[in-house]
């Protein structure tokens, strides 16, 4: 073993256990003593779980009977911070749940449990996880280990941070506009939404994005991801979206990929122009047929009701738990208050050009396998601001930077992001692979063989 433990990955760990030259108890002492070292630095983890020695001690009396549970026991995990973990407060960022503790876990974290990971504890989020960035009242910003000052993105950034650093393999997060994917692309990792249904949820907090947010993986490589994703997939009759998808089997051929670079006049920082384009010609060099174009949808009616849906939803939790709205930060008490002022006809008929949207995107998806886009349009901006206000010398909104990541919740598709050439800086960047519904387990077969080829996942960053 020439790394040391904290730096292994999930896959190379379980082959340690096995072969006994490790075992989970001495992996968690490794990673605790980075994240003493490291967090203060980063603010990724803000909330350590007690139990995670004795899980480790568990995991470890397992190996040594020869009865592990699987490719995950003894794996350390982080949980972010808006899902539901017993015994661990899930403050979802905000004043109000600060002192909650639940009494049980969520779905897709007791499957985790139940697989043998070991949760070693919650990741930083920004308040409600309704930003691009990460910061909130009760734990302050989250920085990039590759550049203190700059952030990595958002709503999952301390699971990326935390995980790009080596105080964890492996971080089970929620993807509702590209929550998993941009700070994947900011980091330097691979990070995965499924399908909506693939992973079934129960048990957990309030959506605040209807059906668009899903739970998925960071990873630092495609196996350890698809690895994290096979311990929480299948159906659960808590959900009824699960028990009506049955992921499709790899095609085992060359596949058709759309790539495109840029939605309309919106702006691409031409250091992530560049990368795309080299990660075009990975595909192409791996017999993939690749044809660059616009993407033939039309965006205009979801991006005009996407923040209705926030704002609508975030009304009816305030609604639901007053506290919530007399402990949320200014900003979020005005999103309610433009929610409560939605009227249901408008509400209506954004849910009808969701229906529209999604029929769409299926005929697409039978005239071509994937879509290749750029992971986000800009590079990580300055660590305390919540969205770069230009990018390439244009203005940019407050999702200018998010253009190419929330089409795909609405329709419920697969995507994955993977590292692409970094910026002259050394900065990481991503690219977003994205399939047919229920297309996952085909995007993680694409994905290793692009990996192979084109390694950036193995970089580091100096921390």
């Amino acid at each position: 073993m020439s790394a040391p433990a904290w730096a292994l990955s999930a896959v190379e760990l379980v082959r340690e256990f096995g072969a006994r030259t490790l075992d989970p108890v001495e992996v968690l002492e490794a990673i605790s003593d980075r994240t003493a070292r490291v967090n203060p630095q980063i603010n990724a983890l803000v909330t350590a779980d007690p139990t995670a020695r004795m899980q480790a001690d568990a995991s470890a009396r397992r190996y040594a009977a020869g009865t592990p549970l699987g490719p995950l026991d003894g794996v350390p995990v982080a949980i972010k911070d808006n899902l539901v973990v017993r015994g661990l407060a899930a403050t979802w960022g905000t004043r109000a749940l600060a002192s909650f503790v639940p009494d049980h876990d969520e779905l897709p974290v007791a499957r985790l449990r139940a697989a043998g990971a070991v949760i070693v504890g919650k990741t930083n989020v920004p308040e409600f996880t309704l930003e691009g960035y990460t910061t909130n009242p009760l734990f302050g910003v989250t920085r990039n280990p590759w550049d203190l000052r700059v952030t990595p993105g958002g709503s999952s950034g301390g699971s990326a941070a935390g995980c790009a650093a080596g105080l964890f393999p492996l971080a089970l997060c929620t993807d509702g506009g590209g929550s998993i994917r941009r700070p994947a692309s900011h980091t330097g990792l691979v990070g995965f939404k499924p399908s909506i249904g693939a992973v079934p949820r129960a048990d957990g907090l309030p959506p605040l994005l209807l059906d668009f947010e899903v739970v998925g993986p960071l990873a630092r490589g495609v196996d350890d991801a698809a690895v994290l994703f096979d311990a929480i997939r299948g159906p659960d009759a808590r959900d009824r979206a699960s028990l009506v998808l049955a992921p499709a089997a790899p095609p085992g051929r060359a596949l058709s990929i759309l790539a495109v670079s840029r939605f309309g006049d919106a702006p691409l920082d031409a250091e992530v122009s560049a990368s795309f384009d080299d990660a075009v010609r990975v595909f192409d060099s791996l017999g993939h047929r690749v044809a660059t174009g616009a993407l033939p949808l039309d965006l205009d009616p979801i991006l005009a009701f996407w923040p209705i849906v926030g704002q609508v939803s975030l009304a009816r939790a305030f609604a639901a738990s007053p506290d919530l709205r007399n402990h949320a930060s200014p900003k979020y008490v005005e999103m309610a208050e433009q929610g409560e002022r939605v009227s249901a006809a408008r509400f209506l008929e954004g849910l009808e050009a969701i229906v529209a949207f999604r029929r769409a995107t299926t005929l697409l998806f039978d005239a071509v396998d994937l879509v290749l886009t750029p992971a986000a349009a800009a590079l990580p901006w300055p660590a305390d601001e919540p969205f770069p206000p230009v990018i390439d010398g244009k203005p940019a909104g407050p999702r200018g930077h998010a253009v190419y990541t929330g089409w795909i919740n609405v329709c419920g598709n697969p995507a994955i992001a993977l590292p692409s050439t970094p910026s002259r800086a050394g900065l990481p960047i991503g690219v977003q692979l994205v399939g047919a519904f229920g297309a996952d387990l085909a995007l993680f077969d694409v994905a290793r063989a692009y990996e192979r080829e084109a390694p950036w996942a193995a970089r580091r960053p100096p921390l």
